[in-house]
């Protein structure tokens, strides 16, 4: 049994990313189910999957894992997040 154990903080900014994503592509969006999550997907934009990631997860050679999912890095900030997307 793997046991995943998200933060407050990285669950905020998940639910940000999503939502103005959303409000930039008129549409809706929604927080994904734990059978998505488990195949690594954080949410949908309208029917696209999406996946989450802090810019410092795409330098991490060891990651194997194989996402079917458009995905959004972002970077903290002292003010907030910073992201950006092209999908």
């Amino acid at each position: 049994m793997i046991v995943v154990t998200k933060t407050f903080v990285g669950l905020s900014f998940q639910e940000a990313i999503l939502s103005k994503i959303a409000q930039v592509k008129d549409t809706t969006y929604r927080r994904s189910t734990p059978e998505e999550e488990s195949k690594g997907i954080d949410g949908y934009i309208g029917e696209k999957p999406i996946s989450i990631k802090p810019s410092t997860y795409s330098t991490k050679d060891m990651l194997t894992e194989n996402i079917e999912a458009e995905i959004v890095y972002y970077d903290k900030k002292k003010d907030g997040i910073s992201f950006s997307f092209d999908f």
